[in-house]
C-alpha cells in the first residue's frame, strides 16, 4: 500500500508543478528533491538492485531506502560488520592494521559486488544494474578531541553489460554529536546513490548535489575520485579543484605523479617545508628557492630528512582570471609543477597563518616557510588582518607560535641593491615587532643565491610567451620550456614567434 501511495503522490506532485502559476519577476528556483523523494525513486527502479556494507555509524543510508517503500525492489543485502575479526575475515587484514582506509573501502566495495554477480544469476536478473554501497567511518570519541572521518563510495553499473563505475570520497565531520554524525552520513549517502544514477552526466554539478539538505558546517569532503566507462574524461584533479572551490574543503593534493591524494594521510606528524606562489609558469627562481631552503630546513634541529615533506602551495586567488577560475590555467601549472617530481597543494587560504594552522592540524613537527621578500614585506601589512578581532598580533600568534620559521630568498631592488632580512622597509609601526621575530630566529637570510636568479620574474617571462618574445627559456627550470611548447600552454603559439622576428 505505502508503495502505491508514494507512486500516486509523487505524480500528483508532478501534474502540480506543471500547473504552478508563475508571475512576472519571479526567479528560477531549483526544486531539490527531498531525501524521501531520491530514495523513492531509486526504490521504485525495477533494475537498480545492489548491496549495502555500512561500517562505524549504523546503517544510517540503508535506513532510509528500507523506511520509504519499495526497498526489496533495491537492497539484495545490508550488512554492518563492526567486529574486527569479522571484518577482517570477510574483507582481509589491512597492512598497516587500520579499518578506515581507502583500501578497506575498496576491499568493500570489490567483495560486494563479486559477492551479488556470484549470486545471482543474470539470466534470472538479465536488466538488473547492480551495484554496491559502503562506507567505513569513525564517528566522534566520547573524549570530543577527534571529531572522526570516514571513507564513502558506490561501485555500480547503468548497463547489465557495461562495466562498474566507481565514486570514492574521502570526508570530515563537523559536527560534535554522533548521532548528528550517523544522520548526516545518512543523507549524504542517498545523495551519493542518487547522485551516481542520476547526475552522472554531469560530475561538477554532481558534487554540490552531494550537499542537498546538507551544510557546510556538517561535513567536509577532502578528497574524490572518480574511475569507470561513464567517466573516462574526468579529470580528478579538476574535480578536486571544485571542491576547494565550492568550499567543500580548504585545501587539496596531489602527488608527483598528479594524482589526488589526501591531506592527513601525507602530513601526518610531518616535517614540512611549504612554497607559496603562482608558479606561472615555474621558474629557475622557484626551484632556487626550494633547493637552498631545503638545504637549510634539513640541517634544523628536530628535522629528520626522511620525515620531511616539500609542498608547493597555490592560493585560490591567484587560479583566478576576471573573477572566475580559468581551469586550463590551474592544469598548466599543477602539471609543470609535478613533471618536476614535486608535491602540489590548493587551498582556499589568503593567509600565510592559515596555511600553517592548517598543517598543525596534523603535524606538531617543526615547519618552514619559503618565500621573496615581498611576500614577507606583505606578512606585516596591518591590512590583511583587519577580520581577526586580534589584528595582525592574532594573526601572528598563530603563525609563529608552532615552531616555524622563515627562509627569505633576496631581491634585486631597481638601482642594484639587494634586499633581505637586514635591510628590508616594512610599515613603520610594523617596525620593532618585525625586529623581534628577526632577533628570536624566526626569518633567516637564503644565501649564495645566483644573482642571475634575481633578474627572473615569473610576469614578465609570461608576457614574453604570450608575445612571443625569444630568451624565456633559459629562465625556467630543465625540461619546462618542451612542456610549455609542446602543449601550448599560458598562450604559446609559434605563429607569434615568426611574427615578431619579422
Amino acid at each position: 500500500m505505502p508503495y502505491f501511495v508514494n507512486f500516486v503522490f509523487i505524480k500528483m506532485q508532478l501534474n502540480y508543478m506543471d500547473t504552478e502559476i508563475k508571475l512576472k519577476g519571479d526567479r528560477v528556483i531549483e526544486q531539490i528533491p527531498s531525501i524521501k523523494d531520491k530514495a523513492l525513486r531509486i526504490n521504485l527502479n525495477e533494475n537498480i538492485y545492489g548491496t549495502f556494507a555500512e561500517i562505524g555509524a549504523g546503517q544510517e543510508t540503508v535506513r532510509h531506502f528500507f523506511r520509504t517503500g519499495g526497498s526489496s525492489g533495491t537492497i539484495a543485502k545490508a550488512m554492518s560488520a563492526y567486529d574486527k575479526d569479522f571484518s577482517d575475515s570477510i574483507y582481509g587484514i589491512e597492512e598497516d592494521g587500520r579499518y578506515v582506509t581507502e583500501s578497506r573501502l575498496k576491499k568493500m566495495l570489490a567483495h560486494e559486488v563479486n559477492l551479488i554477480e556470484a549470486r545471482l544469476n543474470r539470466d534470472k536478473h538479465p536488466h538488473k544494474m547492480f551495484f554496491s554501497y559502503a562506507n567505513t567511518v569513525a564517528t566522534i570519541d566520547f573524549a570530543k578531541q577527534f571529531k572522526g572521518h570516514g571513507w564513502v563510495g558506490i561501485r555500480y553499473q547503468l548497463d547489465p553489460n557495461q562495466d562498474y563505475n566507481e565514486i570514492i570520497l574521502h570526508i570530515r565531520f563537523k559536527e560534535m554529536d554522533a548521532r548528528l554524525q550517523q544522520e548526516t552520513l545518512g543523507i549524504l549517502g542517498v545523495n551519493l546513490i542518487y547522485g551516481a544514477y542520476y547526475k552522472y552526466n554531469d560530475p561538477k554539478r554532481l558534487l554540490r548535489y552531494l550537499y542537498d539538505h546538507l551544510d557546510k558546517d556538517q561535513l567536509e569532503i577532502d578528497t574524490i575520485n572518480f574511475s569507470g566507462p561513464l567517466f573516462t574524461d574526468v579529470d580528478n584533479r579538476l574535480m578536486s579543484l571544485q571542491l576547494v572551490k565550492n568550499g567543500m574543503t580548504d585545501a587539496v593534493m596531489f602527488n608527483p605523479d598528479g594524482h589526488n591524494i589526501l591531506p592527513a594521510s601525507i602530513l601526518y606528524k610531518k616535517n614540512i617545508l611549504a612554497l607559496r606562489g603562482s608558479f606561472r609558469p615555474v621558474t629557475k627562481v622557484n626551484i632556487d628557492m626550494y633547493k637552498k631552503s631545503y638545504k637549510m630546513f634539513i640541517e634544523e634541529n628536530k628535522v629528520e630528512e626522511e620525515n620531511t615533506l616539500v609542498i608547493f602551495e597555490i592560493t585560490l586567488s591567484n587560479l583566478r582570471s576576471e573573477g572566475e577560475i580559468d581551469e586550463r590555467d590551474f592544469m598548466d601549472r599543477a602539471e609543470l609543477l609535478c613533471s618536476l617530481g614535486h608535491t602540489v597543494m590548493i587551498s582556499n587560504f589568503q593567509e600565510y597563518y592559515k596555511v600553517v594552522e592548517y598543517f598543525s592540524n596534523y603535524t606538531k613537527a617543526r615547519m618552514g616557510l619559503a618565500m621573496g621578500v615581498n611576500n614577507l614585506v606583505d606578512i606585516f601589512d596591518e591590512k590583511y588582518y583587519r577580520h581577526l578581532s586580534g589584528g595582525i598580533l592574532e594573526a601572528f600568534g598563530k603563525l609563529f607560535y608552532r615552531d616555524l620559521k622563515v627562509f627569505l630568498y633576496p631581491m634585486q631592488d631597481e638601482d642594484g641593491t639587494i634586499i633581505n632580512s637586514e635591510n628590508l622597509k616594512v610599515h613603520p609601526r610594523m617596525k620593532e615587532l618585525y625586529k623581534f621575530f628577526k632577533f628570536n630566529g624566526k626569518v633567516i637570510d637564503i644565501e649564495e643565491v645566483d644573482d642571475k636568479n634575481l633578474q627572473i620574474f615569473s610576469r614578465e617571462v609570461l608576457k614574453m610567451i604570450n608575445k612571443g618574445k625569444a630568451g624565456w627559456e633559459n629562465m625556467l627550470p630543465k625540461g619546462i620550456a618542451e612542456l610549455i611548447k609542446k602543449d601550448h600552454l599560458f598562450g604559446y603559439d609559434e605563429n607569434k614567434i615568426l611574427e615578431e622576428a619579422n
